[in-house]
């Protein structure tokens, strides 16, 4: 009969324990800063305008000789040629390692 009142009496303290709680949401009050708070107040009081830079270059390619230009070209070539040997190599082994 003892096991039976501590049993009924603990079932009623979590049964008060239980109704004493709300059913609100814990996440929505603790909802953190954004990240465009900072964002906008960095980006407010801007007044400088961009300046052109006069070493600033925009040249699409250095000016070389025709003897720079041809060395230039056959190791351009070589290494076409080297990547075509390497696709090669790479296309036969992976066929051989499909059969």
């Amino acid at each position: 009969m003892n096991t039976r009142a501590s049993l009924a009496a603990l079932s009623g303290a979590v049964l008060m324990l239980a109704a004493c709680g709300s059913a609100d949401d814990a996440s929505t009050e603790a909802t953190a800063d954004t990240v465009e708070m900072p964002a906008d107040e960095a980006l407010e009081a801007i007044s400088d305008e961009p300046v052109a830079d006069p070493d600033a270059t925009a040249t699409d390619a250095p000016d070389i000789d025709g003897e720079a230009a041809a060395e230039v070209e056959a190791t351009t070539e070589e290494a076409a040629d080297a990547a075509a040997d390497v696709a090669a190599e790479a296309a036969a082994a992976a066929e051989q390692a499909s059969e």
